[in-house]
This record gives structure tokens, C-alpha cells and sequence, in this order.
């Protein structure tokens, strides 16, 4: 009898939560920028995930996603972050203590959110409002209150996945 030895190129947690993360992101309508979340226990476990997108209930195709003019008719008087609506579906109890994986960096307001909901930890993909005014109060916020963040280590790997 043969006996087999273990799968050696599975793909690491942070690789599994990265990647559910930015699958999260892949439901969002925005024609710009399609953010996903993940937040994850100390144990492995997924508790909630989110995507940048309208509230329950408001229809994808009443609403504008410009990204300029005035306010109330542009995408940001009205769209949710992924964070957020992690945070948000969230329906199991606390997430105190829990990490949480994003492919875009919070904005301040997400970090608010992110330090009350008692999440301990982000993990992001991409950095690309680093020095702006929201980035850098962001950051403020995590250092305050002892949220570590980390940038995500890419492994190279790329998957492809029939659906």
C-alpha cells in the first residue's frame, strides 16, 4: 500500500482571507472601484464579509455612481464601504478581538467603525490614498486606539477558479 503524503501548495490563511476578501469585492456595481472585506476570528473562522455598494433596498440603477459634481448626485452620498457592511451583516454577537482583511486601506470613518465593532487588526492589499487627508486620519485613529495594521504580503500566486 501507498501511502500518500499531504498537498504541499495549499494557499496560506492570509492568502484564503486575502482572497475571499477580493472575491467579496467582485459583487460591487461600482464601475470604479470594487472593495471587498473580510473579517475573520482568532480560530480561522469567517464571521462576515462586505462589499462596497448601496444599502439593502436601494436599487443599483436609481442611484448615480459618479465620482464628481455635486454631492447628492455622486456615488458618495450613498454608497456603503466594504468595511462598514461587514460590519454590518455581522450577526452573531461581538467581533472583539477579530482581524479583519480588505483589499483597499479604510477611510477614516470605516476606522471608526472598525475600532468601536473592537476588530484588532486590518489587513489590506492596497494602499493607494496613502498621504491623503482620510489616510492619515485613518491611521491616527488605529494608532489611538491600538489597531494594528499590516499590509498584506503577496505571495505571487495567482488562482483560477472555474464558476
Amino acid at each position: 500500500m501507498i501511502r500518500m503524503e499531504k498537498r504541499k501548495d495549499y494557499i496560506s490563511w492570509d492568502e484564503y482571507f486575502m482572497g475571499v476578501a477580493k472575491m467579496s469585492g467582485l459583487r460591487s456595481k461600482d464601475p470604479n472601484t470594487q472593495v471587498g472585506c473580510c473579517i475573520v476570528s482568532g480560530d480561522h473562522k469567517i464571521l462576515s464579509m462586505g462589499y462596497n455598494g448601496l444599502p439593502a433596498g436601494c436599487s443599483d440603477d436609481e442611484f448615480p455612481w459618479d465620482r464628481e459634481g455635486d454631492f447628492e448626485k455622486t456615488k458618495y452620498a450613498y454608497v456603503a464601504h466594504s468595511e462598514l457592511n461587514a460590519i454590518l451583516n455581522y450577526r452573531g454577537g461581538s467581533l472583539e478581538g477579530t482581524r479583519l482583511y480588505v483589499s483597499l486601506f479604510p477611510c477614516n470613518e470605516c476606522a471608526k467603525a472598525i475600532i468601536q465593532a473592537g476588530i484588532r487588526e486590518v489587513i489590506y492589499a492596497d494602499d493607494k490614498y496613502d498621504g491623503t487627508p482620510s489616510n492619515i486620519a485613518a491611521k491616527k485613529l488605529f494608532d489611538s486606539a491600538g489597531v494594528v495594521y499590516t499590509p498584506y504580503a503577496k505571495s505571487g500566486k495567482v488562482l483560477n477558479i472555474e464558476i
